[in-house]
């Protein structure tokens, strides 16, 4: 019987370069230093420097800290402009926000869209020439009670919930992982795009709601038994970010019951995930909020 993946199973990534969206805390964090631990020189791309600094301090191996926020597109493209022509190996797409009051971003875009799903494409389509293996897309188990309402994404008409515009935001991302994997084969392109989602993991991601549901995040976070550590919710996407033979399309998320926790293997989505039309509508719509487009 094989042995379930580990961090011990990350090949050496010597030369390689990997920029990690929100790399700061929780997952990212612990996706960044077993990336640096292993040889690759990861850039900490976060909005809050002073925190990022403090996070990689003593950590092992090659790491830099460049600003980033996801919510604001021009300190996307400022970040692209910083980062220069260097070449990217890797680009997770990790950072995001879940379940959260109702706000919009400088550019008028609802903050979860915005932040999860138009930050990520903005940026993936600005570092896309330098990309040479793979974009990992940062989806969840939540994608599954999502639906994405491309007349109104930014619920300028719909009555506002933390979770309807969680799920829809989770479940773009899942949809674009799998759209550029598409315009890629129809290329010829040896790059690949895929996604992970990492369960039910105990970060602050369960306390920003700003309701009684953050206590109750707190309360579930504190038992590992229903809650894994970031360390486990980290290996699906160390396990898509490093396997070498990872076909482009994979999703890849916990083996255990529900998919909360376990072991990282190759998942399935819901079949709106694979909705093409619904896909390429998504598409063209993040082209036209951006202003991005991708050379693929």
């Amino acid at each position: 019987m094989t042995s379930a993946w580990t961090t011990h199973d990350i090949p050496d990534q010597t030369g390689r370069t990997v920029v990690v969206t929100g790399a700061n805390s929780g997952i990212g964090l612990v996706a960044a230093r077993e990336l640096a631990a292993k040889g690759a020189h990861v850039v900490f791309a976060c909005r809050d420097t002073a925190k990022a600094e403090a996070a990689r301090a003593g950590l092992r191996g090659s790491h830099e800290v460049l600003r980033l926020d996801l919510a604001d597109l021009d300190s996307v493209r400022s970040f692209a402009d910083e980062l220069g022509g260097r070449q990217v190996d890797v680009l997770v797409n990790n950072a995001g926000i879940m379940n959260v009051p109702f706000s919009r971003t400088p550019q008028g875009f609802e903050s979860q869209f915005g932040t999860n799903v138009l930050g990520h494409f903005a940026l993936t389509a600005r570092l896309f020439p330098q990309v040479t293996d793979r974009v990992v897309w940062l989806s969840s188990g939540v994608h599954r009670m999502g639906r994405i309402d491309l007349a109104d994404p930014n619920f300028e008409r719909r009555t506002y919930r933390g979770w309807t515009a969680y799920g829809q935001s989770k479940l773009a991302d899942l949809m674009l992982a799998y759209e550029l994997q598409w315009r890629l084969t129809g290329a010829g392109s040896s790059v690949r795009s895929v996604a992970a989602h990492p369960g039910y993991s105990a970060t602050n991601l369960q306390t920003r709601s700003g309701t009684w549901q953050d206590a109750v995040g707190r309360f579930f976070n504190r038992f590992p038994a229903i809650a894994s550590p970031p360390e486990a919710g980290a290996l699906p996407t160390l396990y898509a970010a490093t396997v070498p033979d990872l076909p482009g399309g994979s999703y890849v998320g916990p083996g255990g019951p529900g998919e909360l926790q376990g072991p990282p293997r190759l998942v399935s989505s819901s079949a709106a995930s694979h909705d093409r039309e619904l896909a390429r509508g998504l598409w063209a719509l993040c082209e036209r909020l951006t202003g991005e487009t991708f050379a693929v």
